[in-house]
């Protein structure tokens, strides 16, 4: 008998969401970067393991933001959690408890949502015994189904995360098909790929205002070639000076590496071509945001 189960996956910005989410359908999906706020809209991840196919969303970190983007991040993250069978819940093991974490954690008990915790970035502690004071607050206050100490970034805890996940899953048909991992349509994808490396080479007053589109995403006819045409959207000219760098280097570095991920994703070479367009203040307008694709 088949079975699923859907997971949504909460917690505060820079928690290390997207990495885990990667981490557990075991291909790169969500963009992954050190600043916060890397993820915008709902990303969903699925891995079908024997006969139990689990289906996680990523939502955005919680975080305060003024911008209209940053309201409906917001919202797209509380309304998630929620609407959830489950919530996998991501806190850092470096740091204390935020206020958003505790409003959130609570939240999910009183409606008496099925909560289980990964406790992320084990690896970054020297001795392990320095996160239980958290695991037991966590559990003295939310009473979570279980709480599991993993490191998304080492693949350490990931197995036993599904295996805690499975215990939940019900009697169901498979609502993908079992070789998905991923939603997400092409264009969607490559988009992020490119956005990841702009949050990876750029400073950090640029990448919160950037945005970007794919414009065309077509294989040749008579060549085993991908032609991607890349839109970058940012807020300022004085930002897409910086995108662009001294006789084109920065946008010529940001583009090879996104290239050379884009073919290890799509197996295939790839000729992408990116262009950088000023949209004032983008964050702010309702019609931008909608046709950047980031209005869910």
């Amino acid at each position: 008998m088949t079975k699923s189960i859907f997971l949504t996956i909460s917690g505060r910005t820079n928690a290390g969401k997207s990495t885990l989410l990667n981490a557990l359908v075991g291909e790169k999906i969500a963009s992954v970067s050190s600043k916060p706020q890397t993820t915008r809209t709902r990303i969903t991840g699925i891995l079908t393991k024997d006969e139990t196919q689990f289906v996680f969303t990523d939502t955005p970190g919680l975080h305060k933001g003024k911008t209209r983007l940053n309201m409906r991040m917001m919202k797209t993250a509380e309304d998630s959690a929620a609407d959830a069978d489950v919530v996998l819940y991501v806190v850092d093991c470096t740091k204390k408890l935020h206020e958003q974490d505790m409003q959130m954690l609570t939240g999910i008990a009183q409606r008496h949502i099925t909560l289980i915790v990964a406790v992320n970035k084990i690896d970054m502690l020297p001795d392990k015994s320095a996160m239980m004071p958290l695991m037991l607050k966590i559990e003295e206050l939310w009473h979570p189904y279980a709480i599991i100490p993993v490191s998304a970034s080492e693949q350490d805890g990931i197995q036993e995360l599904l295996g805690t996940a499975e215990e939940l899953a019900k009697p169901s048909v498979h609502f993908f098909p079992d070789d998905a991992f991923t939603d997400q349509p092409e264009r969607v994808l490559a988009a992020e790929m490119i956005r990841e490396k702009l949050l990876r080479f750029l400073n950090d007053e640029v990448p919160h205002g950037i945005a970007v589109t794919i414009e065309k995403l077509e294989e040749r006819e008579d060549k085993d070639l991908l032609d991607i045409s890349a839109v970058i959207y940012c807020e300022r000219e004085s930002h897409k000076g910086i995108i662009i760098g001294k006789g084109g280097s920065m946008l010529k570095k940001i583009s090879t590496s996104a290239r050379q991920e884009l073919e290890h994703f799509f197996q295939i070479q790839v000729n992408l071509q990116c262009f950088v367009k000023v949209r004032e203040d983008w964050r702010n307008k309702e019609n931008l945001i909608r046709s950047f694709g980031l209005s869910e």
